[in-house]
């Protein structure tokens, strides 16, 4: 395989970033825009959990495939139409609901989650194709300064969703969202032809489809069983029929990978204890990221208070963090390596997370701006270093997969996150609103009170309730809030111990990355 796409590494960096930074807004900024979204829409919790969750599945169960497809088909070419597509699509669903009046049967969410999982498969193109765009582009000895000035463009990116989200859905609609990433796709895409040279693998004959069909099986039920069995009932009988769904074809695609003459992820990747270790590290820091990212917009929003642009500026230490963070974390694992780097990291992340579980009611902004903080500095290492791990030691022939494996760990930890913690809030809300409620919860029908319930997960109530019970619905969402961040505390603190297992990522060449 060829080294190098040609002309300067820093400016192939800037090129594929700009397509990559639409991919990464767009994974947090509904969390802002999602307040506007279920009262514009009149949209239900799970079917803003589809919003979000779609978006990630999509991305997740189709990442390694574009990957392969990158190496057969060169990452140039995947790149370009990804950014081209993601671009179109985020234009089709800020016109949703205009699209639902002339499409007989859909309504406006439907059209909105529909257009969301098609944005995620043009993401899923582009994400993979960088990652072997840059390993191709710079020497081994300075993949990791790359990887460095990556994760903070990528940390900044994501960081920065909450603050474009604000002052876009105040100012504007929630549409614009959306809309924005037409200018910037068109940018990309002009800076991609003229700086990008292509290069590919030339090993590759052919697509492993029933991988693909068994994977994407795979991970759809898994989500939509987190997502749907609050509502079902996890010992319901269509609850454990997606489980075993799910156990069925994960266990079906485990066994076809090592039968396959050329496997989607060949199993002999995960040999490398590095690359099994980074990519659980990943799913992890995304898990945490995405799942704060969706509680938050309704904590400022609906229990705060706040305008969205108020909200957005509440996460800007998170947001001005990153900048810093990430070239720092680069730096730390040059001179600390990445199990010392990545489990400092986990360890602040556990902190930020055990912080945002104390949070009040009326939380000032430095009471959610030091979280905020830590959780910058927390994440950084481990992306970062995750990244590094992931595909500096892969084989130079497999960067597009590695890239795919990566990226598809960030998104599957991401849609698990809010489906997870989703359920886990959802559930606490239900175990603790009666008790908030006091003796009145006797009085309030069934229906009412299941109502409620419903409106306690966006931290609203419905509107002409006496000041008791919007009380009574606050405190519960606060109590929901504080379990979920409570389980991603816990779930930090052991994926910290992980990192002691891992190595530094490998040239090209098959020498061990200078990180000096």
């Amino acid at each position: 395989m060829k080294t190098g796409t040609g002309g300067n590494p820093w400016l192939v960096l800037l090129a594929v970033s700009l397509g990559v930074i639409m991919v990464m807004l767009d994974g947090t900024v509904v969390g802002i825009a999602n307040p506007s979204i279920q009262a514009d829409l009149k949209a239900s919790l799970s079917d803003l959990q589809w919003v979000t969750s779609g978006y990630l599945l999509a991305l997740a169960v189709f990442l390694i495939t574009a990957g392969k497809l990158g190496d057969l088909f060169g990452h140039k070419r995947v790149f370009l139409i990804g950014v081209g597509g993601f671009a179109l699509s985020s234009v089709g669903i800020g016109f949703s609901a205009e699209l639902a009046d002339v499409i007989p049967g859909v309504t406006p969410v439907g059209a909105l989650i529909g257009l969301r999982v098609l944005q995620g498969l043009f993401g899923a193109l582009l994400q993979p194709a960088a990652l072997a765009l840059l390993r191709t582009a710079f020497p081994g000895e300075k993949l990791n300064q790359a990887m460095g000035a990556w994760g903070a463009i990528i940390g900044l990116s994501s960081a920065a969703g909450p603050i474009v989200g604000g002052v876009l859905v105040e100012q504007a609609s929630w549409q614009t969202v959306f809309f924005i990433n037409a200018p910037v796709g068109v940018v990309a895409l002009i800076m991609g032809i003229l700086l990008i040279k292509d290069n590919r693998a030339q090993t590759l004959a052919r697509i492993d489809w029933l991988g693909v069909l068994l994977l994407s099986g795979a991970m759809f039920s898994l989500v939509w069983t987190i997502i749907k069995a609050p509502e079902w009932g996890w010992g319901d009988s269509t609850t454990l029929t997606f489980v075993a769904v799910f156990a069925a074809l994960i266990g079906a695609f485990i066994f076809w990978q090592s039968k396959a003459r050329q496997p989607l992820v060949p199993l002999s990747l995960f040999r490398n204890a590095s690359i099994s270790i980074g990519t659980v590290l990943m799913m992890m820091v995304a898990f945490a990221m995405f799942g704060a990212m969706f509680f938050l917009g309704f904590f400022f929003q609906g229990v705060h208070g706040l305008s969205p642009l108020e909200a957005g500026l509440r996460m800007l230490p998170m947001s001005a963090g990153m900048i810093f963070a990430s070239p720092l974390a680069g730096m730390a694992l040059g001179r600390f390596g990445p199990r010392l780097t990545m489990a400092a990291g986990l360890l602040i992340t556990a902190s930020s997370m055990f912080l945002m579980s104390r949070l009040s009611i009326d939380a000032s902004f430095i009471e959610s701006g030091i979280p905020f903080l830590l959780l910058a500095f927390g994440m950084s290492p481990v992306f970062v270093g995750a990244t590094e791990i992931i595909v500096g030691n892969a084989p130079v022939e497999l960067t597009g997969v590695a890239g795919g494996v990566q990226q598809s760990a960030m998104q599957v930890g991401g849609s698990l996150g809010t489906a997870v913690l989703g359920a886990v809030m959802a559930a606490q809300i239900s175990a603790t609103l009666p008790g908030h409620l006091g003796p009145a919860a006797q009085a309030i029908p069934a229906a009412q009170l299941a109502g409620l319930e419903k409106a306690a997960a966006f931290g609203s109530a419905p509107p002409g309730l006496g000041q008791p019970i919007v009380d009574a619905v606050h405190n519960s969402f606060m109590d929901g809030m504080s379990v979920a961040f409570l389980v991603s505390t816990g779930i930090a603190v052991l994926t910290a111990a992980l990192t002691l297992f891992v190595k530094a990522g490998r040239k090209a060449e098959g020498q061990p990355v200078h990180m000096g």
